[in-house]
């Protein structure tokens, strides 16, 4: 019985961790496609030069992802056609996108390059994509070996037990 108790709670542990996996992943992608759609839109020429984190360590993701947000809204659409566009997707970005892992980071805002608009839209996607890598990527090979183990334990348990003629669940002997 013991057996059968750890097999359900592995199973859904490991079924939330699969669930939450492609969450995780179609929202990374539509922060990518709309990052996409900002470099379009955003005018390059004559604008404020926002400060650019690049390469981040990992105890600064959450400072580099508040940099950016705050970045986004220092852009200005290229002109006034694009307008209704480039609100949309600033207003996409400034949604929340990472918690805050509690983890000290020295870096600031200040403290990264300033770089134009296009350049600051690059970085960010490219952090993006490193985020999707450490959050939807790497979950799923520990997804996979939780699934794996998974199903070595349920024949392992299957081996205890037996469906009667009723259909009634029997639990064989250890």
């Amino acid at each position: 019985m013991e057996r059968m108790i750890i097999f359900c709670m592995l199973f859904f542990c490991s079924s939330m961790v699969l669930t939450a996996t492609p969450q995780k992943a179609m929202k990374y992608k539509q922060l990518l496609k709309t990052i996409d759609q900002l470099k379009d839109v955003v005018k390059d020429k004559d604008a404020e030069l926002p400060h650019t984190p690049e390469n981040p360590v990992d105890e600064c993701l959450f400072t580099a992802v508040t940099c950016f947000q705050k970045g986004i809204l220092k852009l200005q659409p290229k002109n006034s056609q694009v307008n209704s566009t480039f609100i949309k997707t600033v207003n996409i970005l400034k949604r929340p996108i990472l918690k805050d892992s509690g983890k000290q980071c020295e870096s600031t805002c200040e403290s990264y390059e300033k770089k134009t608009p296009k350049e600051f839209l690059q970085s960010f996607s490219k952090l993006m994509k490193k985020l999707y890598v450490k959050h939807v990527v790497q979950k799923e090979t520990v997804g996979n070996s939780i699934e794996s183990f998974a199903k070595i334990q349920k024949d392992h348990i299957y081996q205890f037990l037996l469906v009667n003629e009723m259909g009634d669940l029997v639990i064989k002997g250890n």
